[in-house]
């Protein structure tokens, strides 16, 4: 019952976050940032804890953050340019 409730919230957001239009050099960063980090921390968390949820979430988490300070500092060089 948990995973089908999960499963119904990913895709519910990920629906509603297409459906908003175009994405910004923030949203585009922490997108393929946080699907990098939680393929990163899934893989570490395996082989280290074999906990690979736990990595992928922590992963996941970090690469977003990581990936839209990239992208908005990004958008803000290419105004600067503009």
């Amino acid at each position: 019952m948990r995973i089908r409730l999960a499963a119904t919230l990913a895709l519910s957001t990920l629906l509603a976050a297409c459906a908003s239009g175009p994405l910004s050099g923030r949203e585009k960063g922490a997108l393929a940032g946080g699907a990098l980090g939680a393929g990163a921390g899934a893989i570490i968390g395996n082989q280290v804890h074999h906990h690979s949820a736990a990595g992928a979430a922590i992963g996941s988490a970090a690469g977003a953050l990581g990936g839209a300070i990239i992208g908005d500092q990004s958008d803000a060089a290419a105004e600067r340019r503009d």
